[in-house]
């Protein structure tokens, strides 16, 4: 019995620590990813507010922040105000789950990415974003979202 359990431990470590580091995704999940990377991209650019361009006009999104569910012009209201407040700088981005079917996906993903205020002053904040995506016209537009920093105390 005590070799069953060791070996079914065993079993599962191997299980669960390859699914981890080899992920395989289809052409499809490939592309719903790059245009992810795609507006996270844009978000740091030059012109980051257009960003907005990558939101459906029927976009509903929910921050962790935010206490009810924010639309397109809430999204542009919000990132008016942070980007008086500064830019990200830095961030890293990584997959954990792409669902596709057809015009439509969903990604789960963990980001790190740094902020730097008008002060000059650097912030690294830490969390997990699950996009809703809608094809139009070849590229993949935000419909919603829900997610955001992953506090110290959760």
């Amino acid at each position: 019995m005590k070799n069953l359990i060791g070996l079914s431990i065993l079993v599962l470590t191997i299980i669960l620590t390859t699914n981890t580091q080899a992920q395989q995704w289809s052409s499809e999940q490939k592309s719903v990813w790059a245009g992810v990377e795609e507006y996270w991209a844009v978000s740091t650019s030059n012109d980051p507010l257009s960003f907005l361009n990558y939101f459906d006009d029927t976009y509903i999104g929910w921050s962790y922040d935010s206490e009810t569910p924010g639309t397109k012009a809430d999204a542009v209201k919000s990132l008016n105000y942070w980007l008086k407040k500064g830019k990200t700088q830095f961030y890293i981005i990584k997959p954990s789950n792409i669902w596709v079917n057809g015009d439509f996906a969903y990604v789960h993903y963990h980001y790190t990415q740094v902020m730097e205020s008008t002060d000059g002053k650097p912030t690294t904040e830490r969390g997990r974003w699950t996009d809703i995506l809608m094809k139009k016209n070849g590229k993949w537009m935000l419909v919603g979202d829900h997610g955001g920093e992953i506090k110290n105390d959760e």
